[in-house]
């Protein structure tokens, strides 16, 4: 949080660039100029600090340097991220239209994990379909788990040196809000354990420790949310079936299903009730261990609990104390089967936390805050941009 006023700091001196541009400086003042700039931050409503203003009619970009806090990258690190968010040009009356969204990044974290790349997330209403594309490379030390004889669970950490690309293309069925369409994704992953190998015969043996990864998905989604950032009311939908072949590139030959469904009501006008559901299971053998499924809530470090199969429960309920602050309450259970492990003997990873909220852009629905969060023997705290769900569609 101590970030917050160098945030604003950067927003001042962006606007004056992006004013000084489109204004006049023979016909305007020094100071009527620095009014200008500090009323691009402030809500024609409430006078409040948002940046709607500045996104939308400067063509501004909130820069964001966001923590990263997740447990298995070494709890700390920050990653700079400039977001541009444009309306998109195509409107319908009484229909939502999600925004425009660029995004580049740059980021380090506490255990000598680095990376940086770029996405986009646009729509073409008029030809009805939406698209997706990133790009990313970095070197990433992250630990995973293993339950070993006589010792227990232990940690093990490997270093990732890994270029990869996504391409996602959808289009919508008639003038439903249902999607159809496929998704390529691509890694190429050069890995270095960073513990004695013979130690664990069994979470590394038979992979490569240099391989492709090369998949084609069939994604379908339906997507009724009045908001992508931060929804009050509708449901999201996903049903993805992605496939890796040796005759797409891939070193490996296994299949993962994902079903997923995010829904959000209002029991009151200020109360927003969110939950989430989602299985993922693999079909064939052929997985390395760093792409297992895990459970991935807030609480849990990334790949704690690994499994074939993976079940998520998971609710976040949003108070709005007034227009711009909110309180949150989080809540999940979740469950990791392996091929030798049942329902009910799986360990029930369970998490609960709170957090808060802040309305930074009213224009677009977009909150951020900060969650804290506590799992079955983990701690985690997050910097959160929209609602925290977003990165698992």
């Amino acid at each position: 949080m101590r970030l917050f006023p160098f945030v604003i700091l950067l927003y001042f001196f962006i606007a004056n660039d992006a004013i000084a541009q489109t204004t006049n400086s023979d016909s305007t003042s020094t100071i009527a100029r620095r009014k200008l700039n500090f009323a691009v931050f402030k809500d024609s409503l409430d006078n409040a600090l948002d940046l709607s203003s500045f996104l939308i009619d400067f063509h501004g970009f909130i820069p964001i340097p966001q923590l990263i806090t997740e447990p298995a990258l070494g709890n700390i690190g920050v990653v700079f991220t400039p977001v541009f968010i444009h309306p998109n040009k195509y409107k319908e009356k009484g229909k939502y239209i999600p925004p425009d969204i660029t995004a580049a990044f740059i980021g380090y974290t506490g255990n000598k994990s680095w990376g940086f790349g770029g996405m986009r997330s646009a729509s073409l209403p008029k030809h009805h379909i939406k698209y997706r594309a990133a790009v990313f490379h970095g070197d990433i030390n992250m630990d995973f788990y293993r339950t070993l004889p006589d010792i227990g669970n232990r940690k093990f950490d490997f270093g990732f040196k890994m270029t990869a690309i996504f391409v996602s293309v959808l289009r919508q069925i008639a003038k439903t809000d249902l999607y159809v369409g496929l998704d390529y994704a691509y890694a190429h992953n050069d890995l270095t354990p960073q513990f004695d190998l013979p130690e664990v015969p069994d979470i590394a043996e038979g992979y490569d420790l240099k391989a492709n990864i090369s998949s084609l998905a069939l994604d379908m989604q339906y997507d009724k949310r009045d908001n992508v950032f931060t929804p009050d009311n509708g449901s999201y939908l996903l049903l993805t079936y992605r496939l890796n072949a040796s005759w797409l590139g891939s070193d490996y030959d296994y299949g993962k299903l994902n079903i997923a469904t995010f829904n959000f009501f209002q029991p009151t006008k200020k109360w927003v009730s969110g939950v989430r559901l989602e299985g993922v299971w693999l079909t064939g053998g052929d997985v390395p261990f760093y792409l297992m499924p895990y459970v991935d809530m807030r609480g849990v470090p990334m790949a704690r609990y690994q499994g074939d199969q993976i079940y998520m429960l998971e609710t976040e309920q949003r108070y709005d104390f007034t227009r711009r602050w909110s309180g949150i309450l989080i809540g999940g259970l979740a469950k990791a089967l392996t091929n030798e492990v049942s329902f009910g003997d799986a360990e029930l990873v369970y998490t609960y936390g709170t957090g808060f909220r802040y309305l930074i852009a009213r224009k677009f629905g977009l909150r951020t805050g900060m969650d804290v969060a506590w799992s079955n023997d983990d701690f985690g705290w997050y910097i959160t941009f929209g609602s925290a769900w977003n990165n698992r569609n």
